[in-house]
């Protein structure tokens, strides 16, 4: 059973950063994308980062582009979010998500999340 665990989250100061991690188990990932979803107050379910288990696609939507930086470390099974010059509409539940295939943009293509993780960014 994929399980996916996040942790990193926190308040921070507007334009400070933060790393978010993803420790999944329970499946061999090879071919798999990973996501980071988050839970905004006042809107939806948003798909911010993602990245293939293998190879180098990637996809950011819009509003984290050239600030959030998604990785991977095959060895520790982990997933991050580097996220940097953090704005207060960054203010979010952030999850982790995984789906069998290729990188999908809609949070609903994503069949396992993670419990989540708070961030909170002050003006």
């Amino acid at each position: 059973q994929v399980q996916l665990v996040e942790s990193g989250g926190g308040m921070v100061q507007a334009g400070g950063s933060l790393r978010l991690s993803c420790a999944a188990s329970g499946h061999t990932f090879d071919n798999y994308a990973m996501g980071w979803v988050r839970l905004g107050p006042g809107w939806g379910r948003e798909v911010i980062a993602a990245i293939r288990w293998s190879g180098a696609d990637t996809y950011y939507a819009d509003s984290v582009k050239d600030r959030f930086t998604i990785s991977r470390d095959n060895a520790k099974n982990t997933v991050y979010l580097q996220m940097n010059n953090l704005k207060p509409e960054d203010t979010a539940v952030y999850y982790c998500a995984a789906r069998e295939g290729i990188i999908m943009s809609t949070y609903w293509s994503y069949s396992y999340r993670g419990q989540g993780t708070q961030v909170t960014v002050s003006p």
